[in-house]
Parts: structure tokens; C-alpha cells; sequence
């Protein structure tokens, strides 16, 4: 699954109908780095939040654990303890990003790609949320990105290592934003994971450090 994905750059986050949260995060996230998320309160009105890409950080786990909560299934978000408590509250959130990366094998070998909006507009997918209490006592946050089957998706089957199943994170359009930040029905909350069309979705070989990939192709 996606573990790692290009965030916004700081003044972006006005397309996602938020302020700017305060600190600092890098271009590229992976477990356990900050990254912008966003939130709604009860009365409707959205918040950034700088948190901690895992639902559960690595130095909260029990010694000895080594499991990842980056991604959490849909069909098994609501028993998992791990994020259980957060999807019954409703404590959904939206994670926005330029792209995240997905590993291609139709080389014969494990080749990263990268994943977008085909216009190259930011996005932003679906994600759970939770607060912790900090070493000194401050509320810090964590998020996880929620990801459905992608069998039968023409663009997106074509990632994970072949044999297994697939599976993506969901875009949620703009216009359903304000609909699943509000949503506090995990039924409903479901029902609106949905992915994008393979039309409005562009992939690209994307090799760290950026060398040239033989098998590079636009969608």
C-alpha cells in the first residue's frame, strides 16, 4: 500500500478550505514525519492540523511490535483497535498531497510510481484521525489513509506486486469535502469511499532520486 506521498507546499491549504497550520513539514512524508491534515468541528468549520503520518506512532507501540498503521482498510476499520474508537466518533479528515506512490511491477522488477489528479491539481484523500497526549503533557495529533479493493480499477490493479490484491487510497472530490468531514455515520462514511476514474488520474514512473525509468509512461 501507499507508505509514502508527496504533501502540499505552505500556502496551499486555502484550496482545501483551511488556515495554514503553524510548523513545518517536508516535501515528501513517510512514517511517523508531520504532515497537514484537515478537520471539521462540530459547527461546520475546517482546521489544519500538523500530525504524525501512522495512526499509531512507532515509539507507541509495544516493544517488540512491528506493524505499520499508515493505511487502514475499509472493511476492517471499524474492528481494528488500532483505529476502531476514532472511526466510530467520526473523526475522519482529509490528507492533502500532489501525489503518492505506488510500486509497478510490469517490468519485471519493483519500479515506484507516482500517482495523481490528471489536470496535476492537489488532491486531497480520505483519512481517520486521533489526539495523544505528548511527553510534556501537549495535545499532538496522528492520521491514517483509508483504502479500498482496486481489482477491477483499469489504472489503479495495475500496482502491488502481482499475486496480491489491490489496493488504493480515496480521492475525495471538492465538492464532497464538507459532506465527509461532517460525516459521523460510519455506514455512511462507507458508502463514500469510492474511487476516481481512471480518466481523471495520470500515473508516471517515479524512481527515487528522479533517474530516468525506461518504463516511464503517462496515463
Amino acid at each position: 500500500m501507499c507508505v509514502n506521498y508527496v504533501t502540499v507546499k505552505r500556502g496551499s491549504m486555502a484550496r482545501f478550505g483551511a488556515p495554514e497550520p503553524q510548523g513545518e513539514w517536508e516535501p515528501e512524508v513517510w512514517q511517523d514525519y508531520a504532515a497537514p491534515i484537515v478537520v471539521a468541528d462540530r459547527q461546520g468549520r475546517r482546521h489544519s492540523l500538523l500530525a504524525s503520518y501512522g495512526m499509531v506512532p512507532q515509539h507507541r507501540l509495544p516493544a517488540g511490535s512491528a506493524f505499520s498503521t499508515m493505511n487502514a482498510r475499509a472493511e476492517t476499520v471499524a474492528q481494528l483497535r488500532s483505529y476502531r474508537e476514532a472511526w466510530a466518533s467520526g473523526q475522519l479528515c482529509l490528507v492533502p498531497m500532489a501525489h503518492y506512490f505506488e510500486p509497478n511491477y510490469e517490468s519485471g522488477r519493483h519500479v515506484r510510481w507516482a500517482i495523481g489528479m490528471a489536470d496535476e491539481a492537489p488532491f486531497a484523500v480520505a483519512g481517520l484521525w486521533r489526539a495523544w497526549a505528548g511527553p510534556d503533557g501537549r495535545k499532538v495529533c496522528s492520521f491514517t489513509q483509508l483504502t479500498v479493493n482496486a481489482d477491477e480499477h483499469p489504472l489503479l490493479r495495475r500496482f502491488h506486486r502481482p499475486g496480491d490484491e489491490k489496493r488504493s487510497l480515496v480521492i475525495v472530490a471538492p465538492d464532497d469535502y464538507a459532506r465527509w468531514l461532517a460525516c459521523r455515520d460510519p455506514l455512511r462514511a462507507r458508502a463514500m469511499l469510492r474511487l476516481t476514474p481512471a480518466a481523471q488520474l495520470h500515473a508516471f514512473a517515479a524512481p527515487p532520486g528522479g533517474q530516468d525509468d525506461p518504463q516511464a509512461a503517462l496515463f
